[in-house]
């Protein structure tokens, strides 16, 4: 006797045919099912027959809709919920939609099957009218704080009232009174919080801070020590991120003053900052220092970063790696020269984990190998260090030793933001492209993946220790830049760095021809891993406090690090974000009508687009109006600046030879200024060669 039930392990899908309907399109999978008996067979021959009972089924879904069918596909044709879609939805549906709306379509829907209920009263449809109250039970449990409206919640209250006619026998309306309550609650809590922060005097509340807790010294703070508390730190903010948050289209909304999202995400771009910013401060703080005294602070952060990557907070050693590759830094060579070989070596080390080649494959590749391990796979060229990482290792295996990981968030922000620009909200017909959508929740996924990794750490907060490290002075860029250069003034004349060049790396070697020009160089960083692939721009600064503004707006964050989306399974293309008629392009404005502008946005670039569209689309980007004619469009090359001519095809006319894709937008006149700037420089050089 065949029970009907079908053996998965056997089950085929294949696409079939894509297909429309008014208000949708569709991919049509045809699923082979295979059923076994549980009849009574007598030999063995019958039991390998029995498995050749199979049928085929047809599986649609959906790829693109309007609003009510998407929400109509909630509930499968069967009437079965489709966990996957379901949660697909929920996680991304606010790029396109409402709570509001999408609770009204569900409701409205609700009453429309129950009304058919009463004349066809089917197995399937009282299948949908279940999945539908799964769905509303699901999306309340698991994002309840799209049901936070302060002061109304008039969601809560509408979702309390359609249980209440509907739904009389369920525990809907009760969770949705009880949800009212705990908001109030909270939001009472948190005024009385504010209240009560503010009847404090400051002064007093340090004195008292100071009078317990010995003041630190950075040299005096263990390495272990100061890696966990970082650890800590971050690792409380990623668990709070809200996922959803970092999706492109909901992120780029940040900058907007009636927009409450993104908070969290900013929050872990914030601590970024202040690590990295007092890297800086702090190896460039002591300007008569000798070179060896600066080394070991040098060589203090390196080894901090060490203890990092084994404690797999990924986020702070970049954030010190940014730090240290930052130009003030890394243009000090006497301070470099003198650094230790194996801390060099280290560095060295530590810095290919983030180096951006092939999409940064290498910082990938080991986030997904140790995201859920106990312990990092610590290696190493040098002997020295590969014994000692042996021993490490032996160590942690001995004593049940169980890490947790908290990857660097930027790279997630840009892969959404790739994702967010290369595929468009909606298709040519008007529809929503869920296409887009789906993408988007596989990084969503990995995201609250490494969130439960996170939770693992079992590390209590130094109180005293971030009382100092909120006391570290942090500099601007043009104070930062005026400190190295007291420190080791720039190089004049070619006849100086010809002298030097034995000694210098080629990297440092750039660094001293530019500077021997008079002037900074505009672009060329060490550093190529700043927080800007996190996506903050100038808009989030206006929620920073003023005290770090002025710091954050530096080349710190000029850089972005990753290029395109993790999803990507070609492994033969430098970027899943090319192909033969389009591409995704990293673009920043330089003008003199907004301040400090060095900030990668993304566009679109198609084979068709000439010079005067894609300065049009940038100028768009950054909400600039005026001519395209009066701006000049760069591509930015690790040797330098590329011009596209006027009329020329940007697609077939830039260099395709670099892996990031950069271009800038500036001013005629401005960059008139700096062609002849640099003009002057190249015949003093001249003349000084003479």
């Amino acid at each position: 006797m065949d029970t009907g039930k079908p053996d998965n392990q056997d089950d085929v899908t294949k696409f079939w045919r894509e297909e429309r309907e008014e208000g949708a399109v569709y991919s049509a999978y045809l699923k082979r099912v295979t059923y076994r008996s549980q009849a009574r067979l007598e030999d063995e021959h019958d039991r390998e027959f029995s498995h050749l009972m199979w049928e085929t089924q047809k599986i649609r879904v959906i790829k693109a809709g309007t609003l009510e069918k998407l929400v109509e596909s909630l509930a499968t044709v069967r009437g079965e919920l489709d966990s996957t879609y379901v949660n697909i939805f929920l996680a991304t549906y606010r790029t396109f939609a409402t709570a509001r709306q999408v609770l009204e379509l569900i409701i409205k829907r609700y009453k429309i099957l129950k009304s058919c209920y009463k004349d066809d009263k089917s197995e399937v449809n009282e299948l949908q009218l279940k999945t539908l109250r799964s769905v509303i039970s699901v999306w309340l449990d698991t994002y309840p704080e799209d049901f936070h409206e302060d002061p109304d919640y008039p969601c809560l209250h509408l979702l309390e009232t359609f249980v209440q006619c509907h739904l009389p026998d369920s525990d809907l309306a009760e969770r949705a009174r009880h949800r009212i309550e705990r908001f109030k609650k909270d939001h009472a809590g948190r005024d009385g919080e504010i209240e009560f922060r503010f009847s404090i005097c400051d002064e007093v509340d340090h004195m008292i801070e100071t009078a317990y807790h010995k003041p630190l010294v950075f040299q005096e703070i263990s390495n272990k020590h100061f890696a966990e508390q970082l650890t800590c730190r971050d690792a409380e903010l990623f668990r709070k991120v809200v996922p959803h948050h970092c999706i492109g289209a909901v992120w780029s909304r940040r900058g907007r003053s009636d927009s409450k999202e993104g908070a969290s995400v900013l929050a872990t771009i914030q601590q970024f900052n202040r690590v990295s910013l007092r890297v800086i401060a702090i190896v460039l703080k002591t300007a008569k220092s000798k070179a060896s005294q600066r080394a070991k602070l040098l060589q203090k952060w390196i080894l901090i970063a060490q203890e990092l990557r084994e404690l797999k907070n990924f986020s702070s050693l970049k954030a010190i790696i940014s730090g240290l590759q930052s130009h003030p830094v890394y243009r000090l060579r006497r301070m470099w020269h003198a650094l230790p070989k194996e801390a060099m070596i280290l560095f060295e080390e530590l810095s290919e984990i983030f180096s951006g080649e092939n999409n940064q494959i290498n910082s990938r590749e080991l986030l997904m190998k140790e995201a859920t391990a106990k312990f990092p796979d610590l290696d190493s060229h040098h002997k020295t260090l590969k014994r000692r990482n042996m021993l490490k290792r032996q160590s942690w295996i001995e004593n049940g030793i169980v890490q947790g990981t908290v990857p660097y968030l930027g790279t997630f922000l840009t892969d959404l933001n790739m994702i967010d620009t290369a595929h468009p909200d909606m298709t040519e017909d008007g529809l929503i492209n869920f296409e887009k959508h789906r993408k988007e929740f596989e990084v969503l996924a990995q995201l609250k993946l490494l969130q439960s990794a996170a939770q693992i750490y079992n590390i209590k907060t130094d109180e005293a220790f971030w009382i100092w490290f909120d006391s570290v002075r942090v500099y601007s860029e043009s104070e930062s830049h005026e400190m190295s250069c007291e420190i080791e003034p720039p190089v004049e004349g070619s006849a100086r760095i010809k002298k030097k060049s034995a000694r210098l790396t080629p990297l440092e070697l750039a660094f001293a021809q530019s500077l021997s020009l008079g002037h900074r160089p505009a672009r060329f960083e060490p550093s190529k891993f700043a927080l800007f692939s996190c996506g903050l721009d100038r808009n989030s600064l206006s929620s920073i406090p003023d005290t770090l503004t002025a710091s954050l707006a530096g080349p710190l964050m000029s850089h972005s690090s990753s290029t395109s989306s993790v999803i990507s399974s070609d492994s033969d293309c430098t970027s899943p974000y090319r192909s033969s008629d389009t591409c995704v392009i990293r673009v920043s404005l330089e003008t003199s009508l907004i301040a400090n502008t060095h900030i990668y946005k993304s566009i679109m670039l198609k084979n068709t687009d000439h010079t005067h569209t894609t300065i049009k689309k940038i100028l768009e980007k950054y909400s600039v109006e005026g001519p395209p004619e009066d701006y000049c469009l760069l591509q930015i090359l690790p040797d330098g600046e590329l011009l596209i001519p006027q009329g020329a095809n940007v697609f077939y006319a830039l260099n395709n030879s670099v892996d990031d894709l950069k271009f800038v937008v500036r001013s005629r006149a401005e960059q008139e200024s700096l062609s002849s700037h640099k003009h002057r420089g190249k015949r003093r050089l001249k003349k000084l060669s003479l």
